[in-house]
C-alpha cells in the first residue's frame, strides 16, 4: 500500500505544494502579517520537512514541537481555514487528485490542536 507521501510524487511534489501555497499567503491580507519578518526560507524548509513527515514519508523534520511552535500567535479558526483552503488549492494547482488532497488536509487537520489558541 502506498503512502500519500508516495501517491502525491514525494519530496518534489511536496516542494512545489509549498511554494505555492507561500505565494498564496503572500497575497492573503489574514495570514501575511503573520509572516511578517519570517525567514520564508528557513520556513519553507521546515514545512515541507513538517509536510513530508506527516503524509507518511521521511522523518526528517527536526524543528519544535507545533505548539512551541505557534505560542504566542493566538491562531484561530480563520487561519487554520485559510491555511487549509491555500493547502488545497496548492495541491489542486500541481494536479494532485481530491482524495490525497483530501487526505493531505485530513493529516494537518490532526495538529490543530497544537495549533490554535496558543
Amino acid at each position: 500500500m502506498s503512502t500519500l507521501y508516495d501517491n502525491i510524487g514525494g519530496q518534489p511534489a511536496i516542494e512545489q505544494i509549498v511554494d505555492e501555497l507561500h505565494k498564496r499567503i503572500a497575497t492573503d491580507s489574514l495570514l501575511n502579517p503573520i509572516f511578517a519578518g519570517t525567514d520564508m526560507p528557513k520556513q519553507r524548509n521546515h514545512l515541507v520537512a513538517f509536510l513530508s513527515q506527516i503524509f507518511e514519508g521521511p522523518k526528517q523534520y527536526a524543528g519544535r514541537p507545533m505548539d512551541k511552535t505557534h505560542a504566542g500567535m493566538n491562531l484561530q479558526q480563520p487561519h487554520f481555514d485559510a491555511i487549509a483552503k491555500h493547502l488545497s488549492e496548492s495541491m489542486a494547482v500541481r494536479g494532485e487528485s481530491p482524495e490525497d488532497t483530501k487526505a493531505a488536509l485530513e493529516h494537518v487537520s490532526n495538529f490543530k490542536g497544537a495549533i490554535l489558541n496558543k
